[in-house]
């Protein structure tokens, strides 16, 4: 797997991962799974900056985000 696509992964999966913490937390449940989705999504992403050539820049993660998307999309 390459870096950009664990990026937008890690990514994808943080920000699905913001409403169910919300969620079991008006539920008064468990925030765990949330939690470990998020923690697991953050060291995806630290995974990403640290092992791409040269690292990633916040400018370049739009473009990485929609490269991916497109090489998905027929």
């Amino acid at each position: 797997m390459d870096t950009d696509l664990i990026l937008v992964f890690g990514l994808v999966f943080a920000v699905l991962s913001i409403p169910s913490m919300i969620s079991a937390y008006s539920d008064d449940r468990s925030m765990r799974p949330a939690a470990i989705v998020m923690l697991m999504s953050l060291g995806a992403m630290a995974y990403a900056f640290v092992t791409h050539p040269g690292g990633y820049t916040f400018d370049q993660i739009p473009e990485v985000f929609f490269g991916v998307v497109a090489r998905f999309l027929p």
